[in-house]
């Protein structure tokens, strides 16, 4: 099987019904192609990759590395430039090739990653759920960490003890969601659930590598 990916934006979520009438909700991310403008392979580079381009802006709106990168590969402006990994490269994955959602089909199953919303600066019992002290009259310790250390020995705080500190903005991957419905002449894919990040967050939509229940898809 050879992985399949595409750069695309989110929407938003809304909801759906199924045939049955099932409510089904999804989020709508759009795509309108992604050009292949590298390829690099095993025997050469050490790993399989496809180098895409997403979102065409003019020449000015890029720094001049870009730009003098972009034109040694032949390529049109492109604001945003991922690789993605894929088992293999065939021959059908040529450069300067558009990749669209008509790649995917409903009932497929997708990586998707993002970045999540950044939540700014924030307390133990938001970001790390600590249980917090008593909530009654007097208490005076209603959301502090408590003790994080022991007085003899070690006598410090262990590296990477869960702290306040700034929450959100990170990298993450939500595996094995269903694509719902496909309208390949707008761009956009339904997938089922929800997927990290704002509204209007670039996302990367990669074949799943598992099937949800810890077996490999297609195996």
């Amino acid at each position: 099987m050879v992985i399949k990916g595409i750069l695309a934006k989110k929407i938003g979520m809304t909801q759906v019904f199924d045939e049955e009438g099932n409510r089904i909700s999804v989020t709508v991310v759009k795509s309108e192609g992604c050009r292949i403008l590298q390829k690099k392979i095993q025997e050469k580079d050490g790993y399989n990759s496809l180098l895409l381009g997403f979102e065409e802006v003019k020449e000015s709106k890029l720094n001049k590395p870009l730009i003098g990168f972009l034109k040694k590969l032949g390529s049109p402006s492109y604001r945003i430039l991922k690789e993605i990994r894929v088992d293999s490269i065939t021959e059908d994955l040529r450069e300067g090739e558009i990749i669209t959602v008509k790649a995917f089909k409903p009932g497929d199953k997708v990586d998707v990653t993002g970045v999540s919303k950044g939540k700014g600066f924030s307390g133990g019992v938001k970001r790390w759920h600590f249980a917090g002290g008593g909530a009654s009259h007097g208490s005076m310790f209603h959301r502090a960490p408590g003790s994080i250390g022991a007085s003899s020995y070690p006598s410090r705080v262990f590296k990477g003890h869960h702290l306040p500190g700034r929450m959100g903005g990170d990298t993450v991957t939500v595996k094995s969601l269903d694509i719902v419905k496909i309208y390949e002449e707008e761009g956009l894919m339904l997938i089922k659930g929800a997927i990290p990040g704002a509204r209007n967050s670039l996302v990367i939509i990669k074949d799943a590598k598992k099937d949800g229940k810890g077996v490999g898809v297609n195996e």
